[in-house]
Order: structure tokens, then sequence, then C-alpha cells
């Protein structure tokens, strides 16, 4: 596999993420209730839940997309980002070749209107052949299968050589052999000193390939070491979490404290 990216910060004990009390929503509706933690630098986490838990909503708190409703969610100082977010989010039917959505991944270093360099072609040409793609460049990308598509999203996160990255829903309608080559580059992305969040739903692959989790119902519900909070016992819990969602609802009081592993 190509190595395109720079040495990373050796793994410590920092906080890249802190969350405080943080509440989060859309308009007047939380979807995200009095959570508190911290996520370290070098960890390699899956958010898990059913489906309406927030977890979504969590890593647009976190990326900047939403702002908090009230506490705080702040990411480290000097920490660079990645982000990707649902296929059901993107506009397929954008005339754009593969490489072009690649080089998105670039825009924060050169900007939308620059002129990329030969570094950047040698770049994104390293980052197609990492996930597979090296002979699919200039393939439109409404030609692709989900997996293909998947796998161009994961070399768009690749040539942004972040500190943290926040993948939402990676591997929902892919192929296995989409699923093992691209978990293979989230241990590769950890061993690297990466801090690497995903939202996930399979939770045999969570149990197999993500040493912590999250459970989260809109309120936390466990949050560890992956064997000992992934349990079906909390998994039941939420399942059965069930909250209003109206206009009418009243304002959440603070939640129980938080099961820790």
């Amino acid at each position: 596999m190509p190595a395109i990216s720079a040495n990373k910060k050796p793994l410590n004990n920092e906080a890249v993420i802190s969350l405080r009390d943080l509440t989060a929503g859309y308009n007047r509706h939380a979807a995200v209730h009095h959570l508190n933690g911290e996520v370290r630098r070098g960890a390699l986490m899956a958010i898990v839940g059913p489906n309406g838990s927030g977890k979504s909503t969590l890593i647009k708190s976190i990326v900047g997309v939403l702002k908090p409703m009230s506490g705080t969610c702040h990411v480290a100082r000097d920490v660079t980002m990645a982000y990707l977010p649902q296929q059901s989010e993107l506009d397929r039917s954008f005339p754009a070749r593969v490489k072009d959505l690649v080089q998105l991944g670039l825009w924060q270093r050169r900007g939308l209107l620059s002129r990329y360099r030969n570094e950047d072609r040698q770049r994104i040409t390293e980052a197609l052949c990492a996930v597979g793609l090296e002979e699919f460049g200039d393939r439109p990308i409404d030609t692709l299968s989900g997996g293909q598509l998947q796998r161009a999203l994961f070399a768009r996160v690749l040539v942004q050589d972040a500190d943290l990255i926040l993948l939402d829903e990676p591997f929902n309608a892919v192929d296995e052999k989409t699923i093992r080559d691209l978990v293979a580059l989230l241990r590769r992305w950890q061993a690297e000193g990466r801090t690497v969040v995903v939202v996930v739903h399979d939770l045999d692959l969570v149990r197999a390939s993500f040493p912590e989790a999250l459970v989260l119902a809109r309120r936390p519900i466990a949050w560890g070491p992956t064997a000992q909070v992934v349990t079906a016992e909390n998994m039941t819990r939420a399942r059965q979490f069930q909250e209003a969602w109206n206009d009418d609802a009243h304002w959440c009081e603070p939640a129980p404290a938080l099961q820790e592993a």
C-alpha cells in the first residue's frame, strides 16, 4: 500500500474531543442529551445505537456543522479534521470524475480556485491506489457501484492527511471485501496515531474491529472498551429508550449517570 501520509503525532493521553454536558439537535428538537466524555488521541471508536439515536447528530456537532443547544463540544487545538458524511448526502448526478471527487480533499490546503501542483496529482494517484481504484480516476462518479464510491470517498479522506477522522456510516450498502479493505485502512490510520470515530450499525464488526465504543440512545447508555459496553443488556436498553419528538416536548432533564467500563 503506498505511503502517502506524513508522520503523525505520537500516541499520548491527550483528549482530542472533549464533551461537557453536550445537548445538540435541530431547531428546538434535541437529538443528543447531556453527553459527557473524552476521546483520546489514537482512539479507534465506534458510535452505535438504534436508528434515530443521535449518532449522526453527534458527529455533526463534533465537526461543527451543528452548534450545541447547551453544553460544549471542544476539539483540541491545532487538530486537523476530515469528515465523511453518509453517502445519501452526496449528489451522484453531479458531472464529476473520481479524481475530481478525491481532489476536493485538498481544497483546505490549496483553496477551491487554486492551481493544483504535481505533488497534489501524485497524492491523488497514491490515494486511489491505496483504496484499489488506481484505474478509476477518469470514471464519472455516477458510474460507480456503492462500494467503489465509498472507496473513492475514503481516498478523499486520505489526501486530507488529518489528525481526526470522523466517518458517518461508511460501511452501509457496500460489499464484504470493501468493508475488509476499509477496516484495514482504519487500522492503518490508528497505527499512524490518528484518532478515528465511526458511526457503525454492524455490532459484530464493532466487536471485531473497534477497541472502544459509545452506545447512544439520544442519551448515553455506555462508553468504554467495546467488549464491556457493547453487550446484549446495553443494546436492549438502547432499543427500549423512547422519547417524544414533537414541538411540545419539554426541555430534557440531566441524564442519569453514564455507565463506564
